[in-house]
């Protein structure tokens, strides 16, 4: 521990040492960014709890270049700290898990995030390859990938010693958490009140109302009320003149 602290504060005038500080946050906002606007191109009529409505493809087009910007910076951030030499983290430990020799099971979180982030963008990119069912079942991992960058930052990242930095992961916990349930929330709202599974509000069956010859039933509606049938056009045969 002696040993890090004092190779952390060796580093401390380095440009690289600033640079992956640096590339670290930006890219820890901009993941939390694109988390929220998977969120909202889920929701498709907006972010869940907000009332905000956006169009479906400038979300989806905000989301990606979010994500795809995140993961740069996220490579500035790992080709900054190993050139930077002062903490033992090799190339292998940006890919495999538990091979660092600095914090190793707080790097591993990172390494793991950053693997998932390849992951999801790789095959988004690949998306009318793989086909979709394949891409949505790959894309619940995004679920994942957040609180293992944020576990990383927790434990890793130098700026959680300053109040600023412990408030920024406050923050963003609190935004993912929030538009989360919000998300789930919705959905599980929107499938309740699905068109057919409750009659319509207000409507109120007929007594003695019978159905129409050539009507048929419509689904939802209450037994008796005059839009329990829908008509069907008489064709030739079967119109009043067709019976005579």
């Amino acid at each position: 521990m002696t040993t890090t602290l004092a190779a952390a504060a060796s580093s401390a005038g380095s440009p690289l040492w600033f640079v992956t500080r640096a590339s670290a946050l930006v890219a820890f906002g901009l993941l939390t960014l694109s988390f929220l606007l998977g969120l909202l191109t889920t929701g498709r009529a907006g972010l869940p709890g907000t009332g905000v409505r956006t169009p479906r493809f400038v979300s989806q087009a905000l989301h990606r270049n979010a994500t795809l910007l995140g993961l740069a910076f996220v490579a500035v951030h790992v080709a900054s700290t190993v050139l930077d030499g002062y903490v033992q983290v090799g190339w292998l430990a940006a890919v495999v898990p538990l091979t660092a020799g600095y914090r190793t099971a707080w790097v591993a979180f990172g390494t793991v995030a950053f693997d998932l982030m390849i992951l999801l963008t790789v095959t988004s990119l690949l998306r009318v390859r793989i086909g979709q069912s394949r891409w949505r079942a790959i894309h619940w991992l995004a679920y994942l990938l957040w609180p293992l960058a944020l576990v990383h930052y927790l434990g890793t990242g130098t700026d959680m010693e300053a109040s600023w930095g412990r408030w920024l992961a406050i923050l963003a916990a609190v935004l993912v958490g929030g538009a989360t349930v919000a998300r789930v929330t919705a959905g599980v709202r929107a499938r309740s009140t699905a068109p057919g599974a409750r009659p319509v509000r207000g409507a109120r069956p007929v007594r003695g109302a019978r159905p129409v010859r050539g009507a048929r039933p419509v689904r939802g509606a209450p037994v008796g009320h005059p839009a329990t049938y829908r008509t069907v056009p008489a064709g030739p045969a079967t119109s009043r003149e067709g019976w005579r």
